[in-house]
């Protein structure tokens, strides 16, 4: 089970509320509410900082949910101290706050930044306490 859409078919409200809708059906007790920020991040950035165009990719495997953002650039996202005058670098460190690590996987044409995601588990950030087993950071590179 999955759903996916491109920046042709909407925009970032438009991809956070599919997700939300998708994973709803499925799994009705998960935080509807980290999710709809951690795509609204993940998206927002390949929009950004990618040249605009972006897939969302949101599937089911077993009780996981796998949120898959792809987008043209070869450039490897880099988490940084996030500026407090509120213009940006928040976004994967509040991704990794709330889902843990960042995965990035090059394609040919660009990149795929993961995460992924148990449904039944808090996020991260949570009462649930820190990241399992030491992780942190974007997987396979550390800021």
């Amino acid at each position: 089970m999955l759903i996916t859409m491109t920046s042709s078919d909407g925009g970032v409200s438009d991809a956070r509320r599919a997700a939300t809708a998708f994973v709803a059906r499925q799994w009705p007790d998960a935080n509807l509410g980290a999710l709809a920020l951690v795509v609204s991040e993940l998206v927002a950035n390949a929009a950004r900082h990618a040249g605009g165009w972006w897939r969302l990719t949101v599937r089911a495997e077993g009780r996981a949910i796998v949120v898959d953002v792809d987008d043209r650039s070869p450039a490897v996202p880099t988490a940084r101290v996030a500026d407090t005058d509120g213009l940006g670098g928040h976004g994967l460190n509040i991704v990794r706050e709330l889902f843990g690590p960042v995965e990035i996987l090059p394609r040919g044409d660009g990149k795929t930044v993961r995460v992924r995601w148990a449904a039944g588990r808090p996020a991260y950030g949570t009462a649930s306490g820190p990241y399992p087993d030491g992780a942190s950071g974007l997987v396979g590179r550390e800021p």
